[in-house]
């Protein structure tokens, strides 16, 4: 392994580190570096080699975050276009998502309302992504204008958060009522976005 390969695994490690030591009672404002670089397996001066500090590793978790959500929006694609109904298809990915990476969801609730202003905006930029390819999406599928689609996008992904939140500490079978509860509200708001104004 070349010193450049060692140095994005060691660099991953602590993300993955980080993330690890997120929970229920825990925030990124509450793990220390020397609790990351312990979870990593590094010193704590070797992390300065890879995060100018906490912050700029938090930054870096909700990047994480947001890209591993915009990933599931296109897995979810995928499975539509394969013959799955749009709503059903979408809360089930998002659903397994939550199951599969509650620490990562958990981060983008959590930091879109705590008490870093840098985290606040990082995750609202993130959440605005996700808005933004929902309405270019609704646009393509139902050749609406581009108002009412941006309304109808964030309308869905603030229910869809919303359920996410609920889902996070839920077991299988209560996920899977939060789940068929979002897939109906989803719908009426499709349907509503039907009705002219």
């Amino acid at each position: 392994m070349s010193r450049q390969e060692q140095k994005l695994k060691t660099r991953q490690n602590i993300i993955h580190a980080a993330f690890s030591l997120l929970d229920e009672n825990r925030s990124l404002s509450a793990i220390s570096l020397r609790e990351v670089a312990r979870e990593a397996g590094i010193a704590p001066t070797s992390f300065y080699r890879h995060f100018k500090d906490m912050d700029e590793l938090g930054l870096t978790l909700v990047d994480e975050a947001g890209l591993a959500l915009r990933q599931l929006m296109r897995q979810a694609r995928r499975r539509i276009a394969s013959g799955g109904g749009v709503i059903h298809t979408s809360v089930e990915t998002f659903m397994e998502f939550i199951a599969a990476n509650t620490n990562v969801f958990r981060l983008l609730l959590r930091e879109h309302t705590g008490t870093s202003s840098a985290y606040r905006l990082a995750v609202f930029r993130e959440i605005q992504h996700f808005i933004d390819e929902l309405t270019d999406y609704i646009i393509e599928k139902q050749g609406v204008e581009y108002a009412s689609a941006h309304i109808q996008a964030d309308a869905m992904v603030r229910l869809v958060f919303s359920a996410g939140a609920e889902a996070l500490e839920a077991d299988d079978k209560l996920r899977g009522e939060i789940g068929e509860k979002v897939k109906t509200q989803l719908r009426f708001v499709q349907l509503g976005a039907t009705i002219k104004r």
